[in-house]
């Protein structure tokens, strides 16, 4: 195990209801001017927004509103916030929503307080000071609402990139399952799948003697494959909905990543995909990862053989190791589709003459230098071969 640091300071507050108690804890954690981030849609249909805002009013919390966030937030609605928050001396910015949400309120929050452009943080500066930030979350997915990381698609050029710093982790974060219960199937399906992502990418490591968070990350593993059908056969069973949406917290806050390497290769390579046809980033995950692990299998044989026997159930075959790491990625694989998961480009609504453009742009655009790095390094050759793979 290697070295680490590791602060998760997110004040959770789990269960039914809890949305009518954000001015509470708006409050407590020093809010005086409030801006509320949404999407629109369904927060402001099912009554959830003026839920919000009757408990802000009821602490005399005066608030401002900022909707219109997009799956795959756009850099172009970073921008309005961070000049609405200085406009009104916003001190506070409350997400309401999804990941998605998440995300472009920690953009917001850290590019209010900085003095250059908020996009340096997508190129690599880290995240030191920010706005406090506070989640009501929707749907179980991202994990934004325990992580100090956050990703944006800048509409110049449609580059899809990550940032991260503990200042944008969330003070508090108000997680009811049950405000997950009307999402229809396919988004609490990629939801999963992002979640079951955030495992995989910790678990492929090249630190030796992580016992400790491998069986961190295969217990989560285990959860999402036994209450992922139960929630899809039964959108209203509120105790699965609770599993995942806890399980998708602890997948990304990083407490299932210390002292330990880790990939992030299909990430990456998705990024593309998500950026380019707009698709759900779980739903691009789904075709993305098992097309990566099979390119990266030979790296580690032995890895992927250990979470196919721990979480997938296969039969070592000690003899030849790469047959039972082929028959867990197979396993996974078929669980994605089993919920509902696109399994190729045309399902996706992904396009192969596309490739050449996919591949230029994750490898070379916005100053990268021709090659990604995670559990194994890739260049524009390895990433060709890998998106055709998902053809």
């Amino acid at each position: 195990m290697e070295n680490f640091e590791f602060y998760s300071p997110t004040y959770f507050v789990f269960g039914k209801d809890n949305e009518n108690r954000a001015g509470e804890f708006v409050k407590r954690f020093g809010g005086t001017k409030v801006l509320i981030h949404y999407g629109g849609g369904s927060v402001v249909r099912s009554g959830l927004l003026d839920r919000v805002k009757a408990s802000l009013d009821r602490e005399a919390i005066p608030y401002v509103e900022l909707g219109g966030v997009m799956p795959n937030p756009r850099s172009g609605l970073v921008y309005e916030g961070i000049d609405l928050c200085r406009k009104e001396n916003v001190d506070f910015v409350l997400a309401v929503g999804g990941g998605s949400t998440i995300d472009s309120s920690k953009a917001i929050a850290a590019g209010t307080v900085y003095d250059g452009d908020f996009w340096d943080f997508y190129q690599g500066k880290r995240i030191e000071k920010a706005l406090s930030v506070g989640t009501i979350l929707t749907i179980a997915a991202a994990g934004s609402e325990g992580s100090p990381d956050t990703v944006i698609t800048k509409e110049e050029g449609m580059f899809k990139r990550g940032a991260s710093g503990d200042a944008v982790r969330p003070k508090f974060s108000i997680l009811n399952p049950a405000l997950t219960q009307t999402l229809p199937a396919y988004q609490t399906a990629a939801g999963i799948t992002d979640i079951m992502a955030h495992l995989y990418e910790r678990y492929l490591t090249n630190s030796e003697e992580v016992e400790v968070t491998d069986r961190l990350i295969e217990s989560l593993l285990l959860t999402m494959a036994h209450e992922g059908p139960r929630v899809i056969a039964d959108p209203d069973n509120y105790e699965a909905r609770a599993n995942i949406m806890w399980a998708g917290m602890a997948a990304h806050n990083n407490m299932c990543g210390v002292g330990r390497s880790q990939d992030w290769l299909s990430h990456t390579i998705e990024h593309e995909l998500s950026a380019l046809y707009d698709c759900a980033h779980g739903a691009g995950l789904a075709v993305t990862m098992p097309a990566v692990f099979t390119y990266e299998l030979s790296h580690n044989v032995m890895r992927f053989a250990q979470v196919a026997v721990r979480v997938w159930g296969c039969q070592m075959d000690f003899a030849h190791p790469e047959v039972t790491a082929k028959a867990g990625i197979e396993a996974f694989r078929n669980f994605l589709i089993s919920i509902g998961m696109p399994k190729n480009f045309e399902e996706l609504g992904a396009k192969e003459e596309d490739i050449p453009k996919l591949v230029d742009v994750l490898c070379n655009g916005d100053g990268r230098n021709g090659t990604i790095s995670g559990f194994i390094t890739l260049n524009e050759e390895d990433c060709t071969k890998i998106y055709k793979m998902m053809v």
